[in-house]
């Protein structure tokens, strides 16, 4: 199953890198796209969701570190709270 990180800019300019263990967070998100904060979490959740239940029917059990930078996520996306303004921009994936 092949892994990736995906490394995004938080609205203060923050650097942040996360991890999927599948590829599917590309058909999520481009690179150099902002997003919404809420559009970003509502992806995020979507696509490492997908990515966990892949290690879950392979493995037999969810994936931590994809739920792990999911909980990440979610609170990065906690601190701006409802800033309407707020964009986190993609800034690149390695696999």
């Amino acid at each position: 199953m092949p892994e990736m990180h995906f490394y995004v800019e938080w609205p203060d300019g923050k650097q942040v890198s996360y991890y999927s263990p599948s590829l599917v967070v590309k058909k999520y998100f481009e690179i150099s796209e902002s997003y919404s904060i809420s559009d970003f979490l509502e992806r995020s959740r979507e696509s490492l969701n997908i990515a966990s239940d892949r290690v879950k029917a392979k493995f037999g059990f969810p994936c931590s570190l994809a739920m792990g930078s999911l909980q990440s996520i979610e609170r990065a996306a906690a601190e701006y709270g409802d800033r309407s303004d707020g964009m986190v921009k993609v800034i690149q994936f390695t696999e």
